[in-house]
């Protein structure tokens, strides 16, 4: 009867260290304060911001540039005649 308490004790022990590791959270190193504050977030999103600002003008310069080209290379319209079947099957 003794071995039965000391396994008991072992196993409630081991569930309350349990309990308490996954009560308190995440057992790990603790984060630096200045990485979880506003300002690294606001700088961060100010820095992808930019980025994308700098893909878009980019785009769009890409864009300007296909349209001019496009322009130059069209042709007045030719008026065609109306199509007509060649063959039937």
């Amino acid at each position: 009867m003794n071995r039965w308490t000391l396994q008991s004790r072992a196993g409630l022990s081991l569930s309350v260290l349990v309990g308490f590791l996954t009560a308190c959270g995440v057992v790990g190193s603790p984060i630096p304060p200045e990485d979880v504050a506003v300002t690294p977030t606001i700088s961060r999103q100010k820095q992808q911001h930019a980025v994308q600002e700098q893909k878009k003008e980019a785009v769009e310069t890409e864009e300007a540039k296909q349209e001019a080209a496009e322009q130059a290379l069209q042709e007045p319209d030719v008026k065609l005649p109306p199509l007509k079947p060649v063959g039937t099957r």
